[in-house]
């Protein structure tokens, strides 16, 4: 079958040394370098994505790969709707490949911004464009449209989503945790932990607790969601990428007295767990077994404007999160299987 025989040719590409990867139809994509000021608007949706350090172009060859496959699988409709890339002319066709793209390159990206365009067609052709106005037209009209955003920060990879994008990114890295534990999809090489990012905001009180209440109101009335009487919650806080010297820098710099409170995990814990109880009055504080999990997660995002900080927020269900030896979400690989195959 047609279809086997490509999802076998993936499966191999996969597999490839990063050296071999070149001849392979594996593409890369080009940095949005809209995304700081959209970030600044829009609450975003997206992933974000750990691997190892200096492995960051094959763990986003990858990604790509497997976001290909999963985005959507729980929200039927979601891409039917979707127009036809074949059928948009105001982007130009071509493929990545054809920019030969070294492992331990360094060479930087020109202003051209390229979407991964995640359908049938796979994530190969790509469209091309220097104007940001038809971007965003396109993006809006493709609604599924992946965009690669550029961090400051090693072993890390994001992609977001255009604004106003509805799919449910908690369901699509649920559906990929099942995969892997039924052995339909193989363990990732590269990627180490997926963080689905339901919402994104500046790191202030207001907007924070306002995203954190409105999301945990979101988890409590999906009733695939089964909770006790009092409701067992655990809330966990990465300033990734925001190291000891940038918390000095910015509180010489911004005068943003608040930002930099927010920066103390005890002053970020005390705000989400007071809109987690806003949201549910009866809900109690359990740290080994919690029924839902507040996620905060730092961005570091490069070209941001000084002074601004934004915060990735998700609320995730037990069985998406691992709670020691901290909060987070479930690694992709486990811990014995990364230790038996180090590269």
């Amino acid at each position: 079958m047609p279809a086997e025989e490509e999802e076998e040719k993936r499966a191999a590409i996969i597999e490839m040394k990063p050296w071999e990867q070149h001849s392979a139809v594996i593409s890369i994509p080009r940095f949005d370098y809209n995304a700081p000021s959209s970030f600044l608007r829009d609450s975003l949706s997206g992933f974000l994505i750990t691997c190892p350090i200096k492995r960051e172009k094959s763990a986003t060859k990858e990604a790509m790969f497997i976001l290909e496959k999963y985005i959507g699988s729980s929200n039927s409709g979601s891409f039917n709707s979707l127009e036809s890339p074949e059928g948009n002319e105001s982007f130009k066709r071509r493929k990545l490949c054809t920019e030969e793209i070294n492992e331990e390159s360094t060479k930087g990206v020109d202003d051209e911004i390229v979407d991964i365009s995640v359908g049938d067609s796979g994530c190969n052709l790509v469209g091309v464009t220097t104007s940001s106005s038809s971007i965003k037209n396109d993006n809006a009209k493709k609604g599924s449209a992946l965009s690669l955003v550029k961090l400051t920060r090693s072993g890390l990879l994001l992609f977001t989503f255009p604004p106003n994008n509805h799919l449910d990114t908690v369901d699509s890295v649920s559906s990929i945790f099942r995969s892997l534990e039924s052995g339909t999809l193989r363990s990732p090489l590269w990627c180490n932990r997926i963080f689905p990012i339901q919402a994104t905001c500046d790191l202030k009180k207001e907007e924070l607790a306002t995203v954190v209440e409105k999301l945990v109101l979101q988890f409590m009335n999906d009733k695939k969601n089964k909770l006790g009487e009092h409701v067992k919650f655990a809330v966990g806080y990465n300033r990734r990428g925001i190291q000891e010297t940038e918390m000095k820098l910015l509180k010489e710099t911004s005068g943003n007295a608040d930002l930099f409170a927010l920066l103390d995990r005890d002053k970020c814990f005390s705000i989400v767990a007071a809109a987690v109880k806003n949201a549910v009055p009866d809900s109690i504080v359990d740290l080994n077994s919690p029924e839902l999990s507040v996620l905060v997660e730092l961005l570091p995002i490069s070209g941001i404007a000084n002074g601004s900080i934004v915060a990735a927020v998700s609320v995730l269900p037990q069985h998406m999160v691992s709670t020691k030896p901290r909060l987070c979400v479930k690694a992709m690989v486990s811990d014995t299987k990364a230790r038996s195959g180090k590269r």
